[in-house]
């Protein structure tokens, strides 16, 4: 990638609908050269895809909680059983693989703190290999993005 590529993106990550005539003003390129090197960007994998951006509490998903597993074993089998049955619910936004004292940190999103309990006893401490779960409920996301600081 060189600059322009990433003046590129930088542009696509705050407005992934934007024309490719747009595009190609704002960062100086002629129409054909900038749809060249998109198309580049797509082919390659830079660019994975584009989503539109939904208002969580517009959709009924008011809370977000992230969530710390800890497994009780880490072995190969179980880290694949549980990472398997995690990829499944919609309701976990994120999945991570951590080190440190847990093993895993869950973003989720659902409705209210009935759905969280619900999900939790549910669904979540009901996977196999689960020894415990800590969840830490967001009181106020003071900063949210998708764009990489590229």
């Amino acid at each position: 990638m060189d600059v322009m590529d990433r003046k590129l993106l930088r542009v696509l990550q705050v407005d992934g609908r934007i024309t490719n005539q747009a595009l190609a003003e704002q960062c100086g390129l002629s129409p054909a050269a900038c749809f060249d090197r998109v198309k580049r960007l797509r082919a390659s994998g830079v660019i994975k895809g584009y989503a539109a951006l939904i208002d969580p509490k517009k959709a009924g998903l008011a809370l977000m909680v992230f969530i710390e597993v800890l497994l009780d074993r880490t072995t190969d089998d179980v880290f694949a059983a549980f990472a398997d049955h995690v990829a499944r619910l919609p309701e976990v936004l994120e999945c991570h693989m951590v080190a440190g004292g847990f093993d895993y940190l869950l973003k989720v999103r659902v409705s209210d703190m009935d759905a969280y309990r619900l999900f939790l006893g549910g669904t979540l401490v009901a996977l196999p290999g689960i020894r415990e779960t800590r969840t830490y409920a967001v009181l106020e996301e003071v900063k949210t993005t998708t764009a990489l600081p590229i």
